[in-house]
C-alpha cells in the first residue's frame, strides 16, 4: 500500500487571509504532496521497506527516505493542528498550561518567539515531556516522533508556509495563526498521544 496525500479537515478557502487558498493549493497539493510521491518512489525501490507505516519508517531510517516520511507526517499533523473556528484551551490541557506557562497568552508568546527564532527551515513545536508541557522546535524534516516526543500542536516554519500570504514575514504568520488558527481541542486529545496514529499511515 502506498502513502497517500491525506484530505485536508477542512475548505482550503476556510481561514479567510490568514492562511490562503492559494497558499493551501500550493503547500498541501505541490509541497506534502511531493513529498508523498518521493517517499513511495524511494519504498518501492526497496522490498525490506515495504509495508512499514510512517511512524516505523521515521524511526528506523536516515537520509533521503527519513527526510520525505518526516515531512509527510509533520505535515499531517500540522494540518490537524489548525483550526478556521477560533479556540480556547480548557480543561486539563489548560490547567498544565497555566502549571508550565503561567497563562495562554504566555505560552503563545514562547511558541511564536520559538518559531520566529529557529534558524532556517523546520517546526515550532508543543510537546509533552514527562507529565509537562515543552516548547520546542526541530530542524528541516526533523520531528517529535523520532525522539519519542508526545507532540501535542507543531508549526511549519518553512518559508514554503508563509511565503504567499506573508512574503518574509515569518513573525506576523506565527503571531495570526497561533492567536487565531489554532485547534485547541485537538492538541488536549493529544495529551494521550492520540494525535500520533491520526497523523500516521500504514505502509
Amino acid at each position: 500500500m502506498a502513502f497517500v496525500l491525506p484530505d485536508l479537515p477542512y475548505t482550503k478557502d476556510a481561514f479567510g487571509d490568514i492562511l490562503s487558498a492559494e497558499t493551501f493549493d500550493y503547500h498541501h497539493g505541490k509541497h506534502h504532496n511531493a513529498y508523498v510521491t518521493k517517499a513511495n518512489e524511494l519504498v518501492a525501490a526497496d522490498p525490506a521497506l515495504q509495508g512499514k507505516s510512517l511512524v516505523e519508517l521515521i524511526r528506523t531510517t536516515k537520509g533521503a527516505l527519513f527526510n520525505q516520511v518526516g515531512q509527510i507526517w509533520n505535515h499531517s499533523f500540522y494540518w490537524l493542528s489548525l483550526s478556521p473556528q477560533k479556540k480556547q484551551p480548557t480543561g486539563t490541557l489548560l490547567n498544565l498550561i497555566n502549571e508550565g506557562f503561567g497563562s495562554v497568552d504566555a505560552l503563545i508568546e514562547k511558541l511564536k518567539a520559538e518559531a520566529v527564532g529557529h534558524f532556517a527551515s523546520g517546526w515550532a513545536a508543543l510537546i509533552l515531556n514527562e507529565g509537562k508541557l515543552e516548547v520546542t522546535s526541530y530542524h528541516d524534516a526533523d520531528t517529535p516522533v523520532a525522539h519519542g516526543h508526545t507532540p501535542l500542536l507543531i508549526l511549519d516554519v518553512w518559508e514554503h508556509a508563509y511565503y504567499i500570504d506573508y512574503r518574509n514575514l515569518r513573525p506576523n504568520y506565527a503571531d495570526r495563526v497561533l492567536k487565531e488558527a489554532i485547534d485547541w481541542d485537538f492538541v488536549a486529545q493529544n495529551l494521550d498521544g492520540e494525535g500520533v496514529s491520526r497523523a500516521d499511515q500504514p505502509g
